[in-house]
């Protein structure tokens, strides 16, 4: 039997303070890389590797992105819902309020990725997304190598094996200097995520976070990797943080010559 893709959920509610002026007028997921907006390029991606279910929040400038995603996805195959923060609570959840506002639309387990961030090679596995549901993880996040904009990083990597790029993820706080000897690596912001992370005793949100709480999901994680329950794997494809102007300038300047090529 082929194992159907998990759905997924893309992040896109942010304001995209540092990247302004351009986010003055354009939700930051739709700013383009190569002629196609960011949210495009994970769409493609998702198409390709068989999901065919996807949830996108809102917020800023949140009518943009149903208007872009509906006029071409749909007509593809792929299956759109929305939630809409701006419009219920008149502010962004933050990611662990949005997911958690999102959830009755996703099921019991999902992909998530941030609407940001440009990983065109990366592959939403099937096969991945089918042993993270039988296992007892409640969460397995990809890692990169520290960018230049944050080199100290955000969880360690213990390997399964020597040379393995997969293992469980660690919760190392920087302060922790006893550990020094671990490297930290940058949260992708790219994992696949179960239900039961945003509910107790993970998450002190009520479900469907009915009143619009905003709350992040770092601390969540981390209570799975003290637990034992998050695993994660060294992602070194392509991946940027599109996080200002000048990165954004970069990565065209960048995927222009390498188109060229």
């Amino acid at each position: 039997m082929t194992f159907a893709n998990l759905p997924a959920m893309l992040l896109a509610a942010g304001r995209g303070e540092r990247m302004r002026p351009l986010t003055d007028t354009t939700p930051k997921p739709l700013l383009p890389v190569q002629g196609q907006p960011l949210l495009d390029w994970h769409m493609a991606a998702l198409q390709r590797d068989g999901v065919r279910k996807v949830v996108v929040n809102t917020a800023w400038l949140g009518t943009q992105i149903p208007a872009h995603l509906n006029a071409r996805w749909p007509q593809q195959g792929m299956q759109l819902q929305y939630s809409h923060e701006q419009a219920d609570f008149g502010h962004a959840l933050e990611t662990a309020g949005g997911i958690a506002r999102a959830l009755p639309l996703l099921g019991e387990a999902f992909w998530l990725a941030a609407g940001d961030v440009f990983a065109p090679d990366f592959v939403f596995d099937a096969a991945a997304a089918q042993a993270f549901v039988q296992s007892n993880d409640l969460a397995h996040v990809w890692l990169v190598p520290n960018p230049a904009h944050h080199v100290q990083g955000d969880f360690g990597l213990d390997e399964s094996a020597p040379g393995s790029s997969t293992g469980r993820a660690l919760n190392l706080p920087p302060a922790d200097i006893s550990r020094d000897a671990l490297p930290r690596w940058t949260y992708s912001t790219i994992a696949l995520l179960k239900a039961e992370l945003l509910t107790a005793p993970w998450c002190e949100l009520a479900a469907g976070n009915p009143t619009g709480v905003a709350a992040p999901l770092a601390p969540l994680l981390r209570r799975a990797m003290d637990a034992g329950r998050c695993g994660a794997t060294l992602y070194t494809g392509r991946w940027t943080d599109v996080g200002t102007p000048e990165r954004l300038a970069q990565l065209n300047a960048a995927e222009a010559v390498a188109y060229k090529k």
